[in-house]
C-alpha cells in the first residue's frame, strides 16, 4: 500500500533526519503501520529509524507505551492531547530526537463518536506540532492511507521548520 506520495515524503524525512543526524520513533492507531513501513522503505532506514508501534487498542497502549509520560487524566484515544502523547512516549522510551503520533478512526465510526475519516497527528521534539485531518470518507484503507501521509507531510513541515 505505498503511495508515491509516502515514498516521495519518507525520503524527504530521511534526508533531513539524515542530514542531521537525528532520530525518529513512531506511535501509530488507524494507519496500522504505514507510516513505519514508508520510513523503512528507504534504504538506510537504521540511521534514523529507531523503532515504531501500532497502539491500535487500549491493550496494546498499557503494554507498549502507557507509563514512558504520566497520562493527563480523562484522556481518550483520537484526540490532539491523545496523538502528543503517545509522540512523546515513543520518543522518551526509544530515546529518539523526534517522536511521531497518529490516532484517529479509519472506519467505521470509533467507540468514542468520532467518525471514520477523523485523525489526529503530533510531532514531539525539538519542535511540537500538531494536525487535525477529516477526509469526509468512510474507505477505510483510503483512510489509512491518507491518515501516513498526512503524519509524513506534518513530520516533513516540522523537520523543515527546526531547521529554518
Amino acid at each position: 500500500m505505498l503511495t508515491p506520495t509516502l515514498n516521495s515524503l519518507a525520503l524527504r524525512a530521511a534526508l533531513l533526519l539524515r542530514a542531521r543526524g537525528e532520530t525518529v520513533a513512531l506511535a501509530e492507531g488507524s494507519a496500522g503501520g504505514l507510516v513505519s513501513a514508508s520510513l523503512l522503505s528507504i534504504a538506510g532506514a537504521s540511521a534514523y529509524y529507531l523503532g515504531g508501534v501500532v497502539v491500535y487498542t487500549a491493550a496494546a497502549h498499557r503494554a507498549l507505551i502507557a507509563g514512558a509520560v504520566d497520562i493527563p487524566p480523562g484522556m481518550r484515544g483520537a484526540t490532539e492531547a491523545f496523538a502528543q502523547y503517545i509522540a512523546q512516549s515513543a520518543q522518551i522510551r526509544l530515546g529518539a530526537t523526534w517522536g511521531v503520533g497518529e490516532a484517529g478512526a479509519a472506519g467505521p465510526p470509533n467507540p468514542y463518536g468520532d467518525p471514520a475519516g477523523h485523525v489526529w497527528l503530533a510531532v514531539t521534539g525539538p519542535v511540537n506540532a500538531t494536525r487535525h485531518v477529516l477526509t469526509g470518507s468512510d474507505v477505510r484503507v483510503d483512510n489509512m492511507i491518507t491518515f501516513a501521509e498526512a503524519a509524513l507531510e506534518l513530520f516533513v513541515d516540522t523537520l523543515e521548520q527546526a531547521n529554518a
